[in-house]
């Protein structure tokens, strides 16, 4: 058994997979590639929000350092 195939059968033994038939395992994986994919875009999104108001403003960067303000 190679090492994709042994992380295969883990995961199955794991959750419970090996029980269920094809379409359930199928709907199973399904759902929780949705459920990780909505976990990483939201953390992503919080990540680059948290960036925004805190570090840059504890860094001193300011969003107008491209933009030239005539006095």
């Amino acid at each position: 058994m190679n090492w994709i195939n042994r992380k295969i059968y883990l995961y199955n033994v794991t959750f419970g997979l090996y029980m269920l038939d094809w379409w359930e395992r199928y709907l199973f994986n399904i759902l929780m590639i949705v459920l990780l994919w909505f976990i990483f875009y939201n953390g992503s999104r919080s990540a680059s929000e948290f960036y925004r108001s805190h570090l840059k403003s504890k860094l001193g960067i300011s969003d107008n350092v491209a933009f030239f303000q005539p006095s």
